[in-house]
């Protein structure tokens, strides 16, 4: 809003230093810095709100060390990394550009599911909360409706640059006026010549086949739901969903600010997505709130995020992938939560097996998910956060740098 006032009236007027919000980088800043300010000042009165209103964590006893301490803790912290980004995205972002209208309504999808989901446990009293198929159908739902923008929004395309392209501007508004291509092309990590279109697989090459589109929101769906679930499994204990959720964020912003960049697309070999790079902005709101968040959720947590931040933490980096055509990089970048849901699915698995085969189910871990495990094995929380971001940023310089290792 802030941004298209200030170039109306730029138009109009001609206003000193207004020219500055036409640059990503500017407004990139502007919103990390209003995102940390809301999630520091305003975070502790929301805390003390959800406090007032009895919204405190229910607690199992798991036989984990210092957690019945965390007993009546204010949950539903979510709402604060949400509004610490849609605030700075709806101030400083463009709002007409169709990749930021997507990623503040998976944002608000999103965590209105999982809202719903910390409200039944809270005031309802069902800790179980909402009922899990209905968190599918939300999940599925939204890489519906993602899936099938990108496929039928005409804003929605990549574009062929010239490998080394030169910073020509007569060849670049040729570049940038011609039409783009309408496909479900992704990027492989480590391979040269690293665009996979997904008709391919379904035997079509025509841009507006029906299988290819179909076989799109699936992929989509997949990504969405897997990557949103294993987030809420990340968030186990103080800090460590929100902390890894940073390098994450902060490689995606930079990998749309390169696509969105038709020099330094031509330059590296990779997609031109015309647009894309206006993400860099709500990827630098997400760090902002995420960092603000940090500041209370950090061990001793004041506050926990629950389903209302977890889910749409790892929902909107799921589709901020998708939009830039980088889903398949998430298993290396992702990783940590890759390792979070693989453990429940090896613990339960073999648990099932080994009760089928001998009558007594037994465990891989100690628990899970893994972070579990190493409380279990006498890790203090600290170290296991610590250690996972220390993870987290190896695997985000290994994201980055298929950029040109392939």
């Amino acid at each position: 809003m802030l941004y298209s006032l200030v170039k109306y009236l730029d138009r109009m007027w001609d206003i000193p230093g207004a020219g500055m919000f036409q640059y990503l980088s500017f407004r990139a800043a502007a919103a990390v810095i209003i995102a940390l300010l809301i999630g520091m000042i305003f975070g502790g009165r929301i805390i003390n709100a959800l406090r007032r209103a009895q919204i405190g964590e229910t607690v199992r006893d798991l036989g984990l060390a210092g957690q019945l301490e965390k007993k009546g803790t204010p949950t539903m912290g979510g709402l604060i990394i949400i509004a610490s980004i849609l605030i700075p995205v709806l101030l400083v972002g463009d709002l007409s550009n169709v990749y930021m209208q997507l990623m503040i309504f998976s944002t608000l999808w999103l965590g209105g599911l999982g809202f719903a989901d910390d409200f039944i446990k809270v005031f309802r009293k069902d800790k179980d909360g909402l009922k899990g198929i209905f968190k599918i159908i939300g999940q599925v739902g939204l890489g519906v409706i993602v899936g099938t923008t990108m496929w039928l929004h005409t804003d929605i395309v990549m574009k062929d640059v010239p490998k080394g392209i030169s910073r020509d501007n007569t060849q670049n508004e040729q570049i940038i006026q011609t039409e783009g291509e309408k496909a479900a092309k992704t990027t492989i990590p480590f391979v040269k010549g690293n665009e996979f279109d997904y008709g391919c697989v379904v035997g079509q090459k025509e841009n507006n086949g029906l299988a290819t589109w179909l076989l799109y929101m699936a992929v989509a769906v997949l990504v969405i739901t897997a990557v949103s679930n294993s987030a809420n499994l990340t968030d186990g204990i103080d800090g460590l969903a929100t902390g890894v959720s940073v390098p994450i964020v902060l490689v995606l912003g930079a990998f749309a600010w390169l696509s969105g960049n038709i020099i330094y697309a031509g330059y590296l070999n990779f997609m031109y997505i015309p647009g894309s790079g206006e993400l860099l902005v709500y990827a630098a709101a997400m760090a902002g709130a995420l960092l603000g968040f940090l500041w209370y959720n950090c061990f001793p947590a004041q506050v926990f995020m629950g389903d209302t931040g977890s889910l749409a933490i790892g929902g909107v980096i799921a589709v901020f992938a998708l939009l830039i055509r980088k889903e398949l990089l998430l298993p290396i970048l992702c990783g940590i939560f890759l390792v979070e849901s693989l453990s429940v699915i090896i613990q339960r698995s073999y648990f099932k097996y080994t009760k089928k085969k001998y009558g007594e189910g037994r465990r891989v871990f100690l628990m899970s998910p893994i972070h579990h495990h190493y409380q279990k094995r006498g890790f203090h929380e600290s170290k296991i956060v610590v250690r996972a971001i220390i993870i987290g940023i190896l695997l985000a310089a290994i994201t980055l740098s298929t950029l040109k290792v392939r």
